[in-house]
């Protein structure tokens, strides 16, 4: 198995996060850190031996001996620095969010596409030993059919200066939603209704309502103001309801075979519906999880992709998927809670060109 050659741009609050994980990794060695503050790339790139501090990124893109990216730096340049690593050959791995707009995104998956490079969104929660199990029970069929998602993040956090309470906290909620549903986060629409009680002149308590092809409906709960910090997500399934509380150390992940069951009856020959109710209540059991570094399950899904020459599975689409229900809510926010419709994307190929 070949080692792959990394480079991490940007040292600031992500990039050690990133460093650190790379330089662990056995599928990885970590080559250079690019920052155009020298003295921080150097502070970080003395930690891990071989590693260079170099604040030029065109030198860093013109070394043949680099294989991938890892981009740590504010969203507003993800684009450009994205696009450059792309048109260089590089393979590329961007923390969340994937840009800062729909539009960019749309532009970086398509590069990587006509490159036949790796373009990967790091969606951190989704490599949680948790949101892992989630997506292995929904693909094994032990929820059925998914009939809704209810998710909840609200904490006493900072008033983000530059965003809303949507674009800081609901990223989370929408990229694990998007990992564990099957072909991804396709809403018709996104209907947001949004509160501002502290005149902070943008949204600090939000609710997300995103009604799925299938007749499932995703909502999303966040808020700024909480007195209690809550990280719960409720999937419920035809056959059985899962709870992810992540702040559960003991239990976080807990499946219920309870649920409602109702027969459809044809009567006197007519289409008319006469509903059965009967009630499952049967066993809860908490499934078993591996305890591992969500960032080194990143490292070692971006190695796999590029080597399997596959996308990943949080890819540049994820990304966009995130960013384009983001947009809606704005959207949605600006005209008083209206639905804003999503246009679906532009499937990719399983395999890289």
């Amino acid at each position: 198995m070949n080692t792959l050659s990394v480079a991490v741009v940007g040292a600031g609050y992500w990039g050690p996060n990133l460093a650190r994980n790379f330089a662990g990794s056995p599928d990885w060695r970590l080559a250079a850190i690019c920052d155009l503050d020298l003295a921080r790339a150097e502070q970080l790139a003395h930690r891990f031996a071989g590693a260079e501090a170099v604040t030029d990124l065109a030198a860093v893109l013109a070394d043949p001996s680099i294989d991938a990216v890892a981009i740590a730096t504010p969203a507003r340049t993800h684009h450009a620095v994205a696009l450059a690593a792309i048109a260089a050959g590089k393979h590329v791995v961007v923390e969340k969010p994937l840009a800062d707009s729909k539009q960019k995104a749309r532009e970086m998956v398509a590069a990587a596409r006509t490159a036949g490079v790796v373009l990967m969104t790091d969606h951190t929660y989704c490599y949680t030993p948790a949101v892992l199990k989630i997506r292995e029970l929904i693909e094994a069929g032990e929820l059925g059919d998914i009939l809704f998602v209810d998710s909840v993040r609200i904490n006493l956090g900072l008033v983000q200066p530059d965003v809303d309470v949507f674009w800081d906290l609901a990223p989370h909620d929408l990229s694990i939603i998007d990992f564990v549903l099957p072909g991804g986060l396709k809403p018709l629409s996104a209907a947001a209704h949004g509160a501002d009680p502290l005149g902070a002149g943008k949204a600090c308590i939000g609710y997300l309502s995103l009604p799925l092809p299938s007749g499932a409906v995703a909502h999303v709960h966040v808020n700024w103001l909480s007195p209690t910090k809550i990280r719960k997500m409720i999937i419920g399934g035809s056959r059985r309801t899962l709870v992810w509380d992540d702040l559960n150390p003991q239990q976080r992940l807990s499946v219920y075979d309870r649920g409602i069951d109702l027969e459809t009856q044809a009567l006197d020959g007519l289409e008319r519906r006469a509903a059965t109710v009967s009630y499952r209540l049967g066993d809860t059991w908490a499934p078993a999880l591996s305890e591992r570094e969500a960032l080194d399950a990143m490292a070692s899904e971006f190695a796999t992709a590029i080597r399997e020459g596959r996308h990943a599975r949080t890819d540049g689409e994820a990304g966009l998927r995130v960013l384009a229900v983001l947009e809606a809510a704005s959207r949605s926010l600006e005209s008083g809670g209206d639905p804003s419709r999503l246009e679906p994307e532009k499937e990719l190929a399983g395999d890289l060109a």
